[in-house]
């Protein structure tokens, strides 16, 4: 911007010039103060505690980072629970009683598979991971994207689908923290199920979902979809 120069009156009563602010006046003040308040804050922040030591210093951020990671593990556990996960009733009152009839949830030798054990991985960084996409869920309740049985039926195909390419994706990694081709006993399972294990599972060209797609919910229109 081009220089403007304007006369003012001095104190003495002699003219006098200056030159005119590019910017509005008010503007330059917020702009001060800004810079004024970030210079202070990084002054304090480098200067040298006088108060005190440098052991005190360092045990009290130790300290913190305890109680910062405890209560962040907290949370992610109790976030990582079947009580937490059914306390939605779109998820109490659709999946939940559907995996109430399955052998997943009641079977001859007590072990049941929660939400978390099927939907959440067992590794600290992939169950973050899940969790942060698991986040946009959030906006689904807030909205409330299936809190009625007709659009939760509407959107089954939409949610199985997301699942089930997110299964194939990591190789079924849920499935396997309990099922493991290695110590499978072939000769106990029907001669079907022991062939089609050998020829895919245990070649690798195919992974659990691609076969046990309704092993714990109903499925959706299947129409379409690629049968293992």
């Amino acid at each position: 911007m081009r220089s403007r120069w304007w006369p003012t009156a001095s104190s003495t009563s002699t003219r006098c010039w200056r030159k005119a602010s590019p910017w509005p006046t008010g503007r330059t003040d917020v702009w001060a103060r800004a810079k004024a308040a970030a210079k202070g804050f990084w002054d304090t922040f480098r200067k040298p505690s006088t108060h005190f030591s440098l052991g005190f210093l360092a045990l009290g951020g130790f300290i913190a980072g305890i109680m910062f990671w405890g209560g962040f593990n907290t949370a992610l556990e109790a976030t990582n629970t079947e009580t937490f996960c059914v306390s939605c009733h779109e998820m109490n009152d659709n999946v939940f009683e559907e995996l109430k009839t399955t052998i997943h949830y009641n079977n001859r030798s007590g072990v049941r598979a929660t939400c978390p054990d099927c939907h959440v991985p067992h590794d600290w960084t992939d169950k973050i991971a899940r969790k942060m996409q698991a986040s946009k869920e959030v906006w689904g309740k807030i909205f409330g994207t299936i809190n009625t049985r007709e659009k939760f039926l509407d959107e089954r195909l939409v949610l199985a689908t997301h699942e089930w390419a997110r299964l194939k994706a990591n190789d079924s990694l849920e499935c396997r923290n309990c099922h493991d081709y290695d110590s499978m006993d072939l000769t106990r399972q029907s001669p079907r199920s022991a062939q089609i294990h050998q020829r895919w599972l245990g070649t690798g060209e195919k992974t659990c979902i691609d076969c046990h797609k309704g092993v714990a919910h109903h499925l959706p229109d299947m129409s379409g979809v690629p049968q293992g």
